[in-house]
């Protein structure tokens, strides 16, 4: 990947991750952190919904899409997920159960966003 793609895959990652936040923040969550880091791991969005802390994966697709994003989150980054996630209570002393979530944006060439939220994406198992 070249400069230039890299910089527009970038523009397009964090351009879904903002419309995931406002999604999130309408239906009523309560967002906590956005782009958490610890070590070399992220968790894009950090929310609360109701009693539950939801670890939210981001995965950003322009038309025509030609992988399944939400396969694109195997083993591995489950583990890291999961880990970021651990920290992430342990650091803030936080009580509540944690959810992993995915929200799958797709991007028409127009520009329009459609927004898919897989709750409990994934169960939480190292």
């Amino acid at each position: 990947m070249d400069t230039a793609q890299k910089s527009k895959h970038l523009c397009l990652g964090e351009g879904g991750e903002e419309l995931a936040t406002d999604y999130l923040r309408d239906k009523g969550y309560i967002i906590l952190e956005n782009n958490w880091r610890v070590q070399h791991k992220e968790l894009d969005i950090i929310a609360v919904d109701g009693n539950e802390l939801v670890a939210v994966e981001v995965k950003t697709r322009t038309e025509p899409i030609l992988d399944n994003p939400i396969m694109s989150i195997n083993r591995k980054k489950q583990r890291n997920l999961i880990s970021a996630a651990h920290a992430y209570v342990r650091i803030k002393q936080i009580s509540l159960d944690v959810r992993f979530d995915v929200i799958w944006i797709r991007m028409d060439i127009s520009g329009r966003a459609s927004i898919e939220h897989i709750k409990d994406a994934f169960i939480p198992t190292l």
